[in-house]
């Protein structure tokens, strides 16, 4: 086909399957790719060592496709509805992991596009990626012509926000590509900066992923460190507060809430943050039939109960003793360690007889130090 013939097919479809963005770049060495590695040499990216182990592969497109000439960049908005405040007993999820798991949704209709392209071209290669494939997204979404990337690393579009999750079809074939984003709109303003709790943007473009709540709730595996433990608030899973406070997601004629919202993406139930204490009842098999197709599942029982004693610890309902001494009881060590800092914290006569009593039967040490801790 004609190369603008083929592009103008592919982004039709795209569209039709549900992308809201389709930009064409070719396939060359991101511009940031230098940054990249500078960022991993400053330590920022923490126990993400898949970053590090892969940098070289980040460096072009055909470590990701052998021959890629060209890329389709895509994206698809996750913003469906409000977020609710939720009471002291229950933690905030981030809005993409409200419903399920965006990389089988998105692969299904990338898939669905990498077919229509085999049909159009039977000669091409083509593969799909969503975030797994080392593949600076945001970077060549800019290249697409798609929006800028803002202070708060994410990519900004005039139209959606920062609402957004980015899926990339490469091809062998040439498209017809579009005229790079040129502008950024974020200007002098820094509510991303000030309202960040714990300081993880560093400075404008740069996060310390080390400081961030979306990091110490889902990719770290051990314990926050002390002064950080606190700092997820009543976040239980991600944050959005650097997006919530962003004027091209509050402007709601800017960025309006999805009319059509993809129902794969809006909350599998209508809440949108979830019951600390009875995260305590679920053991593995009951875990997994709940959270196995959502982004939640990434943290594992092991981190999101870690995160649900970090929370009831943070926030103090008058129910979270209860469920703590279940934690302080639980198999993995990781939570008993969270749920003894967090029964510290409630300081009430009921959570030192608890950590008092479990002293004498724990065996793991660094357990029995974050109790010693806290008598």
């Amino acid at each position: 086909m004609e190369v603008r013939e083929l592009t103008q097919a592919l982004k039709s479809e795209a569209t039709r399957l549900g992308f809201c963005f389709a930009g064409a770049c070719p396939a060359v060495q991101p511009p940031g790719f230098d940054r990249l590695r500078d960022w991993l040499q400053a330590g920022y990216a923490g126990q993400m060592h898949y970053l590090t182990n892969r940098l070289e592969a980040y460096e072009h497109p055909h470590h990701v496709l052998e021959d890629a000439k060209s890329l389709l960049v895509l994206a698809a908005d996750y913003r469906s509805v409000a977020p609710q405040d939720p009471a002291p007993d229950r933690g905030r999820i981030a809005r993409y992991a409200w419903g399920l798991d965006y990389h089988d949704v998105l692969w299904q209709r990338l898939n669905s596009l990498a077919d229509f392209h085999r049909r159009l071209t039977p000669n091409a290669n083509v593969r799909g990626v969503v975030d797994t494939a080392p593949l600076m997204e945001r970077e060549f979404a800019v290249l697409a012509g798609l929006g800028w990337i803002g202070k708060n690393t994410l990519l900004l579009t005039r139209e959606h926000g920062s609402w957004l999750f980015l899926a990339v079809l490469l091809t062998t074939e040439t498209l017809a590509y579009d005229t790079p984003f040129a502008a950024n709109h974020c200007g002098t303003c820094r509510a991303c900066l000030d309202a960040c709790p714990t300081g993880a943007l560093v400075q404008p473009y740069v996060l310390d992923a080390r400081r961030c709540i979306s990091y110490l709730t889902i990719e770290l595996r051990d314990m926050p460190p002390d002064e950080l433990r606190d700092a997820s608030g009543e976040w239980l899973f991600g944050c959005d507060i650097c997006q919530d406070v962003c004027p091209w997601n509050q402007d709601r004629n800017l960025a309006p809430f999805t009319p059509d919202p993809v129902p794969e993406f809006a909350p599998l139930t209508e809440e949108t943050s979830l019951d600390l204490p009875h995260l305590f009842q679920l053991d593995d098999e009951h875990f997994r039939t709940r959270f196995r197709k959502t982004p939640l599942w990434r943290a594992k029982r092991r981190g999101l109960l870690r995160n649900a004693a970090l929370t009831l610890g943070t926030r103090c309902p008058p129910n979270a003793a209860q469920a703590l001494s279940l934690g302080l009881n639980d198999k993995e060590p990781l939570v008993r360690a969270a749920s003894a800092w967090a029964l510290g914290q409630l300081a009430t006569p009921e959570s030192r007889t608890h950590l008092q009593q479990h002293l004498s039967t724990e065996q793991d040490p660094t357990v029995r130090q974050e109790i010693r801790n806290h008598l």
